[in-house]
This record gives C-alpha cells, sequence and structure tokens, in this order.
C-alpha cells in the first residue's frame, strides 16, 4: 500500500496542499514578468511552490520556459557564471548542435569549452576561462536575454538558495553587476528564494543594498491549521484508514502547523494505525520522531553557549518579555543588553526565526525536545 504523506521531496498534484492564494500570486507574476523575491524558514514548502506555479504556467503558455537553479552547493562567482549558463542552454536548447553556433554567436568573448554527459548528451557542461569572466560577465548575465529574444519565448529564471551569494568573496559588488544586467532585462523575469530569513531580508528589503525594490516580495506562511485537517483526513481515507478531525488536528498542532513535520508525523501515525487512527498513536509517533532526531539536537544543542541554553529554556518556558529584570535574574540571562545579542546568534544559526519582535524556534520539534527530554519540563 503506498504511503500517502509526502516528506522530504517536492510535494506534487494531489500532494501539494492548500497554498492557493501563494500560488495564484506567483502565477501571475511569472506570466506578467515581475521579478519575485520568496522568502521563508527552510522546509515551509517554496520549492513546491515554485515548481507548481512554473507547472500552471507552462501549461498555459508553451512560450514560457522556467529554468530552475540551485545556489545552495555554488560556493564562487565563477561557479555561478557557469551553472547559470549551463542552465539557460538546457531549458531553451533541445538539439545539441545547436549549442555551439549559439555560444559562439552569444558568447563569442568567452568561447566556452563544451562537455556532454556519456549517458546524456543534453547534460551539458560549460567550462570558462576566469580571466575571460571576469572581463566579461555580460556575456553570460544577458544570455538568457538574447536566446529569450532569438527563441521569441519568455524565461523564468529561478535561484533556490539565492541568499548563498552574499557568502561570496565581494559579494556587495557582485550583487551590483546581477542587478545592472538584470534589471534591463524584458524577456526573463527572475524568482530568487531561499530559507535564511535574516540573509535574505538583508538582500531585499535594505535601502543600501542593490537588489531592494528588484520585485515583489512576499513570505511564505505555514499552512493554517484549518487546511491540514481535511488534507490529512482526506489522505488516510484514500488508503481506506480513518481519523477523526480531532486527531487531524492534533498532528497539526503538535508540530505548529509545520509543513514538513506536519506530513511526516501523519506519516508515521498512518503507519501506526491499522483501521481508524486513536489519539495515542499520534502522541507515540510524535515522540518516536524527537528520538529519531534526539542525537542531532543533543548536537545542536551541546554547542552553544551557556546563556543560548538559558535563553531558549525561557522561550520553551513561553517567556515573552525577555528584557524584563525578573526573566533575565529567573533565567540567568545577565543584562538586557545580552538579549539582542543572543537573539542575533540564535537567527543566525537558524534555531529561532524573529517576524515583528516575535520570536519562535523554526524547528518545533526541537523545540518540543528541548522541553521534554533536555530541560524534562512538565
Amino acid at each position: 500500500m503506498k504511503i500517502p504523506f509526502v516528506y522530504g521531496k517536492l510535494a506534487l498534484f494531489s500532494d501539494f496542499t492548500d497554498r492557493e492564494t501563494e500560488l495564484e500570486r506567483l502565477v501571475n507574476n511569472f506570466k506578467s514578468g515581475v521579478n519575485t523575491m520568496l522568502i521563508s524558514p527552510r522546509r515551509w514548502g517554496k520549492s513546491s511552490l515554485v515548481v507548481k506555479a512554473a507547472d500552471r504556467v507552462i501549461a498555459k503558455n508553451k512560450k514560457v520556459k522556467v529554468c530552475f537553479i540551485d545556489v545552495f552547493e555554488v560556493r564562487t562567482e565563477a561557479q555561478f557564471y557557469q551553472v547559470l549558463a549551463e542552465a539557460v542552454m538546457k531549458v531553451t536548447t533541445s538539439r545539441i548542435d545547436e549549442i555551439g553556433g549559439y555560444l559562439q554567436r552569444f558568447m563569442s568573448k568567452l568561447l566556452p569549452k563544451i562537455s556532454f554527459s556519456p549517458d546524456n548528451m543534453q547534460e551539458i557542461c560549460l567550462a570558462f576561462d576566469w580571466k575571460d569572466l571576469q572581463k566579461h560577465p555580460s556575456e553570460v548575465l544577458d544570455l538568457a536575454e538574447k536566446m529569450a529574444i532569438e527563441k521569441k519565448i519568455e524565461i523564468v529564471l529561478c535561484f533556490d538558495e539565492f541568499q548563498n551569494i552574499a557568502a561570496f568573496e565581494h559579494p556587495l559588488a557582485f550583487q551590483k553587476k546581477l542587478r545592472s544586467h538584470w534589471q534591463k532585462h524584458q524577456k526573463v523575469s527572475y524568482c530568487l528564494y531561499g530559507s535564511k530569513r535574516h540573509m535574505m531580508m538583508d538582500i531585499f528589503t535594505s535601502p543600501s543594498m542593490p537588489f531592494y525594490k528588484f520585485g515583489d516580495v512576499f513570505f511564505l506562511e505555514k499552512i493554517k491549521e484549518d487546511k491540514w485537517v481535511p488534507f490529512i483526513q482526506s489522505k488516510f481515507l484514500e488508503s481506506k484508514k480513518k481519523i477523526h478531525e480531532k486527531d487531524a488536528r492534533l498532528i497539526a498542532q503538535l508540530v505548529e502547523n509545520h509543513p514538513y513535520y506536519v506530513q511526516q508525523l501523519a506519516q508515521l501515525t498512518w503507519l501506526r494505525t491499522i483501521n481508524t487512527c486513536k489519539s495515542p498513536s499520534i502522541h507515540d509517533a510524535h515522540d518516536t520522531l524527537m528520538l529519531q532526531l534526539s542525537l542531532l539536537f543533543q548536537n545542536i544543542t551541546d554547542s552553544l553557549s551557556i546563556m543560548q541554553v538559558h535563553f531558549l529554556k525561557a522561550l520553551v518556558n513561553g517567556e515573552t518579555r525577555l528584557s524584563s529584570k525578573k526573566i533575565l535574574d529567573t533565567y540567568d540571562l545577565g543584562s538586557s543588553a545580552n538579549i539582542s545579542q543572543l537573539k542575533k546568534a540564535l537567527a543566525n544559526r537558524e534555531i529561532i526565526d524573529i517576524v515583528t519582535n516575535e520570536v519562535n524556534f523554526t524547528d518545533p520539534v526541537y523545540k518540543a525536545w528541548l522541553k521534554k527530554y533536555y530541560f524534562k519540563i512538565k
């Protein structure tokens, strides 16, 4: 019997739930050529949303090509140019014998070396001379626009984990270079998304940064509990199992509506259900999930300073007035000046997320593990 819940990979077709408002907004941006900056914590479903929007746009207009580029493993400006050029050629050129001709026309100052995978001739690899790239970056940065005009198509370039460009050797100069070229493009639009909220915010919302007001910035929210309940119930029914509304709601509540964990906890619960789900099975599944991740969580906690651990204990206990003298004394946090430093350090580690002065754990299962197994709070 097929397991009806999906996590750890793209949620497509019937596995994709809700997000209709965000989906419509993204589809309209793709269709209208509006640049989009999509920001949310890791595992909230950004990639699934972008792919779903791309599929919907492509299904209605064959003249639109959507290109996906993952910057997660890209460490240098040179690598960025390489993966960009390769991705553009793959999405715009179906015939291998055309590639050399287009590169000669549009990248004549670089003359990259071309190689192909023996197993799949469409898997092309371009090699550039870095000195030439430094002199003529426009050869790569304008390649998509030139190919779109040549092919009479429109292209959407989607960059996942885009915030990684902030770690390049000269990040500000590189961002200025990208903006100066990309803002002129008429046939190419950009979807830039990433999971490190504070880094993405620095790139796109600071008036002093090159990508300020580059396009539509929107923040992906969690899927609401009322959307998860019918989704979970329907998935159980598909496999001829049953779960009552209150128990489906419990699954979402235990992991605070976190998209990845809702699917994972629902799967663990489903595996424990023969006919009708019972709440003890959900709590058992939740406990199993915490224990599965216990070594990871222990390593994270061991890497923190004593004061950072004290700060997390205050959060686990639901404290909100973190700078008050009572909280500072109760949790041994020192002075109120320490609080902003602790927040920044933990946000940089992606342990907490700060939105409009509200502090939350990015990982609700880590929060639950801390409470039950580390701090042993009843």
